[in-house]
């Protein structure tokens, strides 16, 4: 799987960890940077991650700021985006098998190295349901959610 992973400074000290956890899955990087610490705007990497999922380059995004919040607000203002902020197991799974979350946000301020290298295969591990025998109401949610994107 091709995974786009992108951040501000307040992530890039978790960048190369994230990186790191997503290649040792056997996973393609896509970086979009930042490259550094230097003070950036975080829609800015947001976005490039979100067109590397809409258009299909990347089938899941990764995207780390200060608090991961920031990250995942900008993200779901994207049509076919579908971001949290994970910052345990459980919900960088579930929010995949659920509710077909393809872009997970974490703050590079409240984690640290050693929960992002669980957090990170719980996401790419992680398999949506929604297409399974069984995952009728799954699919049946995301199908509203994805109404309401339409909408707007």
């Amino acid at each position: 799987m091709k995974v786009a992973v992108g951040c501000d400074h307040g992530g890039f000290p978790l960048k190369e960890v994230v990186i790191a956890s997503v290649r040792s899955l056997g996973h393609e990087v896509i970086d979009v940077g930042t490259y550094s610490l230097e003070a950036v705007d975080f829609p800015d990497f947001t976005k490039k991650v979100g067109e590397k999922v809409q258009s299909g380059e990347a089938e899941r995004g990764i995207l780390i700021c200060g608090s991961g919040i920031g990250a995942a607000i900008a993200a779901n203002k994207m049509k076919g985006v579908f971001a949290s902020i994970c910052h345990d197991t459980y919900s960088a799974a579930q929010g995949v098998e659920h509710d077909a979350m393809n872009v997970l946000c974490m703050g590079g301020r409240v984690i640290g190295p050693e929960l992002v290298k669980v957090i990170v295969p719980a996401f790419l591990n992680a398999e949506y349901l929604g297409d399974k025998a069984g995952g009728e109401r799954f699919a049946r949610r995301v199908g509203k959610i994805k109404k309401m994107e339409e909408s707007g």
